[in-house]
């Protein structure tokens, strides 16, 4: 997520260095250009040690966490996650911390990249209004999480305090032809998913580790769509990722991709399919896709990614350089015996009817993300042979009140769509009559659908009377 403000890395490179912590010697100065996830500063060209001043500034600020739901977030300079830090192996680092004055909490900074007390901690605690600085001698390489440590430790890194810091060894990394920088977090809001409004920090569910949101980049769809990375076959990319926590192992995957992972002191490289990260660790992952097509980056805890947000995606363009991969070849029906229409828990918060049918569309949308896109996907046209399309489908458009029956109730069994025969499992989804008619709604008014607008009431009726013939109630 992108604030306003700017990271400043001032270098100046040493003619000659002293002891570690001191400089001597003429220095020329520098500016470099800093920029936010997922893009990554260049890489380091210099061949000596340098004397780097890093100003960061924490700020408290409401952003959007998911559609039509914004969060109190404390952050470094305005994003979430702050900025890779980008040094070398032998550089003198200068950090300034400052605190905005409108801030409310006292703030400092952690890198697990300093050998000292606290990781600069206890050196950079800075009240609000207040500015402090302090050095460290960058003698470790390799990719490492800093966060904010003043009490409650958890709730600053819970509220977006946190980035990543690569300290490159003198020969570097070795070449890339794209780099991106992604971070996993969890939040603990006051609502459940996808309420909306503006929420707020909860204690005791951080305290359950019952996290609302588990994202990437701070924020539900942040590598999504028209914010996805992107790539062309035969490029190699690499990926700085990081896992903030506080509390939730991360198991980072790329669908479709091995992947090369270096763990965060670069000590050792191996073929994974998925990389386990703690809470507050790092890896460097790699790879040359040879298919082109879209790759989803994804929590390998399935549950996070498809219902929490820990979800992006990895477009890959061009010609593939491999036969091994033939795509598409058959489309059968596989159904497991004793294949059930499952029910999903009823969501208990009650929403206020929406006042306009802009408002329903709106919510309906919200709903529809939370609920229905990994079947139906983003554009309502399903997944062939398995789940039927929603976009201009004759099925759903000849009759509004059946719609609402199969939401309330789910269906088994085979159904036509679009002259296409399809026969999966459609779950109970146990949404509130509010949701059942906004997400209705939302479908109806796009994708070349009637424009049809369900009424909670419709809902409320149906739900009543399940007994009822359709159009007798």
């Amino acid at each position: 997520m992108k604030g306003r403000n700017q990271v400043i890395l001032r270098v100046a490179v040493l003619w000659s260095v002293g002891i570690p912590g001191s400089i001597t010697g003429q220095e020329l100065v520098d500016t470099l250009r800093v920029v936010y996830a997922p893009d990554v500063m260049e890489p380091i060209r210099r061949d000596a040690p340098a004397h780097v001043v890093i100003q960061l500034e924490a700020h408290e600020l409401k952003m959007e966490l998911t559609n039509g739901v914004e969060y109190e977030y404390w952050t470094f300079d305005g994003h979430v996650p702050g900025p890779l830090l980008r040094v070398r192996q032998g550089d003198i680092v200068e950090l300034h911390l400052r605190n905005r004055p409108d801030s409310r909490m006292p703030h400092n900074i952690d890198l697990h990249a300093v050998s000292g007390p606290g990781g600069g901690a206890s050196a950079s605690f800075v009240a609000p209004g207040q500015a402090t600085s302090f050095t460290f001698h960058a003698r470790v390489p390799g990719l490492y999480v800093y966060h904010c440590a003043t009490a409650p430790v958890g709730m600053h890194i819970a509220n977006g305090m946190y980035g990543l810091i690569l300290v490159e060894p003198p020969e570097g990394l070795g070449p890339a032809d794209r780099e991106y920088y992604v971070m996993q977090s969890e939040f603990y809001t006051d609502g459940a998913f996808g309420d909306a409004g503006l929420r707020h920090f909860s204690m005791q569910k951080a305290l359950d580790e019952r996290p609302d949101y588990v994202v990437f980049n701070g924020a539900v769809g942040a590598l999504w769509r028209d914010r996805a990375l992107t790539s062309n076959v035969g490029e190699r990319v690499r990926i700085f990722v990081g896992n903030a926590g506080p509390n939730l192992t991360s198991s980072f995957h790329i669908a479709g991709q091995p992947l090369d992972a270096f763990d965060g002191t670069l000590g050792s490289v191996s073929q994974n399919q998925t990389v386990l990260l703690a809470p507050g660790s790092a890896a460097i992952v790699e790879m040359m896709p040879e298919v082109p097509g879209t790759y989803v980056l994804l929590d390998h805890a399935m549950f996070r990614a498809f219902n929490k947000g820990a979800i992006g995606q990895l477009i890959v363009q061009g010609e593939a350089l491999s036969a091994g991969y033939r795509g598409r070849i058959a489309d059968d029906v596989y159904l497991l015996e004793g294949s059930v229409i499952q029910t999903l828990p009823k969501d208990t918060v009650v929403e206020a009817v929406a006042l306009t049918t802009a408002e329903r569309v709106e919510r309906g949308r919200r709903v529809y993300e939370h609920t229905c896109v990994a079947c139906h996907q983003a554009d309502g046209r399903g997944v062939l042979g398995s789940f039927p399309p929603l976009a201009g489908a004759d099925f759903l458009n000849a009759d509004p009140e059946r719609a609402v029956r199969i939401v309330l109730n789910g269906l088994e069994g085979p159904i036509v769509v679009n002259q296409l025969t399809y026969n999966a499992v459609m779950p109970a989804l146990r949404l509130t009559d509010d949701q059942i008619a906004d997400v209705l709604t939302y479908v109806y008014s796009d994708w070349g659908n009637m424009g049809f607008v369900v009424a909670r009431g419709l809902v409320r009726r149906i739900r009543l009377c399940p007994w009822c013939e359709e159009g007798n109630r």
